[in-house]
């Protein structure tokens, strides 16, 4: 074959790459900015609230901070949403206590602008309350608004559902650390709380990594805890009718407690309901090196795939074993890192997880798929 001819070839052969390339983010593009207008009409459809007083609770560390602050602005401006509250989390000053001082100074319904983390401290100041909560994710996770199918990347549909009617009764996890001498030791969660291998690897994640390649950053983390120390111990779970299991001499990589159980791409607990009043507890082990966690990521793409907590059969160096109820203490040979919502918490060798059945009133879109939408339930009883 002549120069000519090869570099012709050549030459087609990449605009044909570059040409597939543009197509799929043109097809990637298109998506997106379907389901931003189908989230907008279904915002739409909502009867809107303007007639109370709204608190919007910001995590100032998110990058996307200052921009979600201006767009709550002008949209409370153009919908005749007077007088807001607007209160930033600090370093003394959590979103538990930011959300007190929102309830004190009238607010009706309380709106947590961030993470994951903020909204698992608002929404503990707010469970068991009369007011509504709502939430406008921003940040890389978001798991409890993908877990209620509020719109993530879309501040203006989030609002538009934060600031109308249409909510739905959730639960609320607890995790106590029993050998914790801290006055405040337990700790409030709505998607997952665990012990071990999770939350070292949460624990080591960079931030700035986190930012750039978001969720892939957790990965990365991972590979330097394949291969940590296993724990051993007791878990005493209580189940919905009230009857104890011991479960004695249990080894595991970590243990995990879900309210809901997706996370992007994934179901770690298909069977985890965020309203059914039960935790999940799922325990999880690998042997064989990397083939056990090789085993264990097949196990959760079938899990994925089928929907269902049964094991995969193929899953043969990996052993996940889950439980239903409504607390579950954990007595462990050696102390382990733990972690609720992303948040760590120390280590503990004592720990008790629980569930606070629909403690949350929550402003969310209808789940169709779950069905139960509570319909339009006003903010204040």
């Amino acid at each position: 074959m002549s120069w000519d001819a090869t570099s012709s070839t050549v030459a087609w052969t990449v605009a044909i790459i570059v040409a597939a390339v543009f197509l799929v983010f043109a097809i990637i593009s298109s998506m997106r900015s379907s389901k931003r207008q189908r989230e907008m009409a279904a915002a739409d459809e909502r009867l809107s609230d303007q007639t109370i007083t709204y608190a919007f609770i910001i995590n100032p560390s998110k990058p996307e901070s200052e921009e979600a602050r201006a767009t709550i602005e002008t949209y409370c401006a153009e919908h005749g949403i007077v007088h807001p509250l607007f209160l930033d989390t600090q370093l003394d000053k959590d979103g538990r206590a930011c959300a007190e001082e929102a309830l004190e100074r009238g607010a009706d319904v309380v709106i947590a602008v961030g993470g994951d983390g903020t909204v698992r401290t608002v929404a503990s100041a707010m469970a068991y309350s009369t007011h509504a909560f709502g939430v406008i994710p921003i940040g890389t996770g978001n798991l409890f608004a993908r877990n209620m199918g509020i719109p993530v990347n879309n501040i203006e549909a989030a609002l538009a559902i934060a600031t109308s009617h249409g909510s739905r009764r959730v639960d609320m996890g607890r995790m106590n650390i029993l050998d914790s001498a801290e006055p405040d030791h337990e700790h409030g969660f709505l998607v997952i709380a665990g012990a071990g291998f999770d939350a070292y690897m949460i624990n080591d994640t960079d931030p700035a990594l986190k930012k750039n390649i978001s969720w892939f950053a957790y990965f990365v983390a991972a590979f330097k805890h394949l291969f940590g120390q296993k724990s051993r111990g007791t878990i005493l779970i209580r189940t919905a009718a009230g009857v104890d299991h011991a479960l004695s001499n249990v080894q595991f990589r970590t243990i995990m407690a879900g309210n809901c159980g997706n996370i992007p791409g994934f179901s770690l607990m298909p069977d985890a309901l965020f309203d059914d009043g039960l935790l999940d507890i799922e325990t999880i082990d690998t042997r064989g090196g990397l083939l056990g966690w090789a085993s264990l990521f097949g196990d959760v793409v079938h899990k994925t795939l089928t929907r269902s907590s049964r094991q995969s059969p193929f899953a043969t160096h990996a052993t996940v074993r889950q439980y239903q109820g409504t607390s579950a203490e954990v007595i462990l040979e050696k102390p382990v890192l733990a972690e609720v919502d992303g948040d760590i918490l120390g280590k503990s060798d004592h720990f008790m997880f629980s569930i606070d059945r629909k403690a949350l009133l929550v402003r969310a879109p209808k789940l169709s798929e779950l069905g139960s939408e509570t319909g339009t339930l006003p903010p204040v009883a």
